[in-house]
């Protein structure tokens, strides 16, 4: 029964990505901004979700290392299997904005949780100051929405309201599709005799990922490379500014050396996805391919650890 489940969760995944992606892509078209800045806010924080569901109900109930441990977890495979896979499949040329601003901008609020965790604690006050950071960096987005919208091609595209209905529908049917595969997997993973801990690593932290992963890989193969892309790197500025930022503020988190080790790895990773969308300014099949090996390589190294 938990194997029909969650053959149901990913089909709910793939139907409700499917529709998002429509719905975003429309309403890119009807407010003459480019995908890539719909993927970076509406997607993005649409697709986290999950995460923000899982830490911050984990700060509510003093379960601080979920809160800290989901995000750090999810925010490696957004970085090394979404963006992997999606280049994997399709190579695509690296957006200028994403690479310029984004990009960078990801490792700088990854260095800073970083530098915040050595002292073994995320405090209210870090926790309000992330979140300002999430202000302004909205604040840029929506300015620079404001400056390309005269540039757009005005396409034809459906009407607003269809695409709101699709970009919510989408949504709806990836957050429960989601939810039904973590929890699937994890009944299927206890009965196989996999330790809790690494229940939590990797099922959680991939689990609340399931919507970055099907919705970009969705979004390639519709030939929307900018809205994949802006949706990992959207996602992951959102899963430290706002929701762990959130998580802080409302009961302030520890960290444990596994998690400064893990946070170490993200920097380590970002930077590297960094130089891979530098070079020739494109993902290449090779350099996604490399992306999930080493994904792979950390998923050996928890299970070891």
């Amino acid at each position: 029964m938990e194997y029909i489940l969650l053959m149901i969760g990913f089909i709910f995944l793939i139907k409700g990505a499917d529709l998002f992606v429509e719905g975003s892509c429309n309403l890119a078209r009807f407010l003459k901004v480019p995908s890539v800045i719909i993927g970076l806010t509406i997607v993005a924080m649409g697709t986290s979700a999950p995460e923000a569901s899982v830490s911050i109900r984990a700060a509510f109930t003093g379960n601080n290392e979920i809160a800290l441990s989901n995000i750090i977890g999810s925010n490696i495979f957004n970085g090394l299997i979404v963006v992997g896979i999606c280049a994997f499949l399709a190579s695509f040329k690296t957006d200028k904005t994403i690479l310029k601003k984004d990009l960078p901008f990801n490792i700088i609020v990854t260095f800073i949780l970083l530098i915040m965790l050595f002292d073994g604690k995320l405090s209210r006050l870090e926790g309000i100051f992330l979140i300002l950071l999430m202000i302004i960096y909205l604040g840029r987005i929506i300015y620079e929405a404001i400056c390309y919208q005269q540039n757009e091609d005005n396409t034809k595209t459906r009407s607003l309201l269809t695409s709101i209905l699709f970009i919510v529908l989408g949504l709806a049917f990836v957050i429960l599709g989601g939810q039904q595969v973590v929890d699937q997997a994890c009944i299927i993973a206890r009965n196989l005799g996999v330790s809790e801990n690494f229940i939590g690593l990797t099922i959680v932290a991939i689990g609340t990922s399931l919507p970055e992963l099907v919705t970009s890989i969705v979004a390639t193969k519709k030939g929307e490379s900018g809205l994949a892309l802006g949706n990992a790197i959207g996602s992951n500025i959102f899963n430290i500014l706002f929701i762990l930022g959130c998580s802080a503020t409302l009961s302030p988190l520890t960290a444990i050396n596994e998690s400064i080790i893990d946070c170490v790895i993200l920097l380590v990773s970002s930077i590297l996805l960094y130089l891979f969308a530098k070079t020739n300014k494109s993902m290449i099949r090779k350099e996604g391919l490399l992306c999930i090996l080493l994904y792979i390589i950390y998923t050996a190294y928890l299970f070891i650890r």
